[in-house]
């Protein structure tokens, strides 16, 4: 009878171990230091406000892109160096995916009105060009230093939630995207993208 009740206490300090470890951790504030994604998480929040398409000047929303992922980028109409830079990380980002591109838009915020150069935008054919200045859209678009200096993305549902840093890699970009493409692609297999 002793052998079995010690037996049964044993038994329950094993199975509560765990638990009790990850509430100690919990509340001491130990985190994990690494992390599995290249790009910084952003406080999600749906990306609203509009500005001019460049294309047709017609009203532009963020919205208008729903159901796909959406790099985006905010620079002058100049483009200098550091933009044409981030225009190529985006195409050559964009391509790396394969058959999974067309889930990926590249969006720019043209953020001082001027008009980029007509070989610029035949180069990265396809860019959604957005006359953004003056708007409420540049608001919403959170930066450490300057919004120049990043490449964000927003979700299929239209949240902003991730930011690269200044000078990213083009390689650590593309397996985010990846594994955010690879994951989007399970929930809306199992409909648990219908909720949001």
């Amino acid at each position: 009878m002793k052998k079995n009740r010690r037996t049964l206490i044993l038994l329950f300090i094993l199975l509560c171990a765990p638990i009790i470890a990850s509430y100690t951790l919990h509340f001491l504030g130990v985190r994990p230091g690494d992390t599995v994604n290249y790009g910084e998480l952003l406080q999600v929040k749906p990306l609203a406000g509009s500005a001019l398409n460049q294309a047709d000047q017609t009203i532009f929303r963020v919205r208008q892109l729903r159901g796909k992922w959406v790099m985006v980028m905010v620079d002058s109409g100049k483009c200098d160096d550091q933009c044409q830079k981030k225009l190529y990380y985006m195409r050559q980002v964009r391509l790396t995916q394969h058959k999974e591109k067309d889930r990926l838009e590249r969006l720019w915020l043209i953020d001082d009105g001027e008009a980029p150069a007509p070989e610029l935008v035949k180069e990265f054919d396809g860019m959604v060009l957005i006359n953004a200045k003056g708007s409420d859209l540049l608001p919403e678009i959170p930066a450490v230093g300057s919004q120049h200096d990043h490449i964000y993305l927003v979700d299929p549902i239209g949240n902003l939630m991730m930011r690269f840093p200044k000078n990213p890699d083009p390689a650590q970009m593309a397996k985010d995207i990846k594994r955010l493409l690879k994951v989007s692609q399970l929930e809306h297999a199992m409909g648990t993208d219908q909720k949001h």
